[in-house]
């Protein structure tokens, strides 16, 4: 049997939390608005998803690069498909890893010719975030007689699905975060909202929360293996994802969530250095009044780095 990646480690199981598909976020109180965590980040958003609260923000509505944080608007925009079938079978093109190779991409080593489920090609978009799984994604849910076509189509319904739950400072020209013109930008607000909106999927959730998965090719035999580059799975009390992201201009992303007794605070990062999971555990330490001694889960060598 052929591999692709490396053994996976079982953590927790999923859990399935609602939240509502588009609602206006309330602001802060005086009192939550008065003091907040010291970050290193341009610009950040905490929010309580379980009330649709602004917690706390730093220039919350400025537009930023936001990198693979893109990949959370691409899966969302496959997953809030009407009729979407999860176990449809995607044959794997070789364009998709020319495209890789072509920008130098983070990807999910999808080999040419494997068919794999729209299900497994999430996780290869959200755990390494494979930019090939994204051109999959993007070439099988949008519309038109060529590749190029289809792609650009599906980033149009990224766009209108961002319209839709009113995140109005947002645009997407790219289906992975790789921008042609750095007209790929969202703000630390919009993208929590949308955040939100995403862990209301039972499917979304499953997938962002787990830290690694092994995911076999339904024609040949082969097994993939898949590494969450996502730092705080694993490593800080309740963390259930979500997505990071690493460019040149767009800086250290990171959109993440935690679960504590029954409330959901959602996070969001945008233009960081090296400090990005210290300010994460910070803001999320500052959400829930705890403070956490958190020893940062180490990714092997073959994972994928964002």
């Amino acid at each position: 049997m052929e591999r692709s990646g490396r053994p996976v480690r079982r953590w927790g199981a999923a859990a399935v939390a609602s939240t509502a598909a588009v609602a206006v976020v309330l602001p802060a109180t005086g009192a939550e608005a008065a003091s907040g965590p010291s970050v290193s980040a341009k610009g950040a958003f905490l929010l309580d998803g379980s009330r649709n609260r602004q917690l706390w923000a730093k220039d919350a509505d400025t537009k930023r690069q936001m990198a693979s944080t893109t990949k959370v608007m691409t899966a969302v925009t496959v997953l809030d498909t009407k009729g979407v079938d999860l176990d449809k079978k995607v044959t794997v093109k070789q364009s998709y890893r020319d495209y890789v190779a072509r920008n130098g991409a983070s990807t999910a080593d999808l080999r040419t010719g494997d068919k794999m489920t729209v299900r497994q090609l999430l996780y290869g978009l959200m755990l390494p975030s494979g930019c090939d799984a994204a051109y999959a994604l993007a070439d099988t849910f949008g519309s038109g007689s060529t590749e190029s076509a289809r792609t650009t189509s599906f980033i149009a319904k990224m766009n209108k699905k961002a319209a839709d739950l009113g995140m109005k400072n947002t645009k997407y020209d790219s289906f992975d975060g790789i921008s042609r013109a750095g007209a790929n930008y969202t703000t630390p607000r919009d993208s929590a909202q949308l955040a939100r909106h995403a862990l209301g999927n039972s499917t979304f959730k499953t997938v962002v929360r787990t830290p690694a998965t092994r995911q076999k090719a339904a024609n040949v035999n082969r097994t993939y293996y898949w590494d969450n580059t996502n730092k705080l799975l694993g490593s800080y009390k309740g963390a259930i994802g979500i997505k990071t992201g690493t460019g040149t201009a767009a800086g250290a992303c990171l959109v993440f969530a935690a679960e504590r007794d029954g409330r959901t605070v959602v996070g969001v990062i945008l233009n960081d250095g090296a400090n990005r999971y210290p300010d994460a555990v910070k803001m999320l330490d500052w959400a829930y009044r705890t403070k956490t001694n958190v020893k940062l889960r180490q990714l092997p060598e073959s994972a994928q780095k964002d």
